[in-house]
């Protein structure tokens, strides 16, 4: 698997300037791809369903959790206000959502369900200290709350990737129209070198935003 690595955005220059890396809230690409994040089994439907029910823009973040055989069973979505990338921050974001919309599975000896976490920014499809930022929330609110940790998904004007997995497509992108639920056609022109998916389940969700 190969990574691009993107010039700091303002925000990732603005986590640098507070020590962001120094305290290790973020996930390098290297780190993230050996941690042995379950692969989805159908990215493009997990994608598609969730833009299709949240319709993110640029700064909208989407925590879904996955049942067994990648059903939706809840998620939310909000906007994360923030001067710097701190995953600590982004963990504590995530938690909450997560507390509102489901459950914890803190009981159980192994988790039985994942959380997976759509992020639409601008920019290209380039790994950046934002998404280090986001990967090390995710990772740690799912401890938290009893869930395996999943998929970190991407949503730029290119469309989309889950980061580790090599799998991408070009629609939805972060400009991309919301389609209906029963209205949802695979992307003819799959990309080679991203990653993720999008998906129109039709079990219960809860959305919070």
């Amino acid at each position: 698997m190969t990574f691009g690595f993107a010039p700091p955005t303002s925000t990732s220059m603005a986590a640098a300037g507070k020590g962001v890396s120094r305290h290790g809230r973020l996930l390098e690409p290297a780190e993230w791809t050996s941690a042995g994040i379950p692969l989805l089994r159908n990215p493009r439907e997990v994608v598609s369903g969730l833009h299709s029910r949240h319709a993110p823009v640029p700064g909208v973040a989407v925590i879904a959790v996955l049942g067994p055989e990648d059903r939706l069973v809840a998620s939310a979505s909000f906007t994360q206000r923030s001067t710097s990338a701190d995953g600590w921050e982004y963990r504590n974001a995530l938690l909450a959502r997560l507390r509102r919309v489901i459950p914890h599975d803190l009981r159980r000896r192994t988790p039985v369900r994942t959380a997976v976490l759509l992020y639409c920014r601008d920019g290209d499809e380039r790994w950046t200290e934002e998404d280090g930022a986001w990967m090390w929330g995710l990772r740690d609110a799912c401890t938290l709350h009893g869930l395996r940790c999943g998929a970190y998904i991407t949503l730029t004007r290119d469309g989309w990737q889950v980061l580790g997995e090599g799998r991408g497509g070009r629609r939805p992108g972060s400009d991309s129209k919301p389609v209906g639920l029963g209205d949802i056609v695979t992307d003819p022109v799959p990309l080679t070198l991203r990653t993720g998916g999008g998906a129109a389940e039709t079990l219960r969700r809860t959305v919070a935003r």
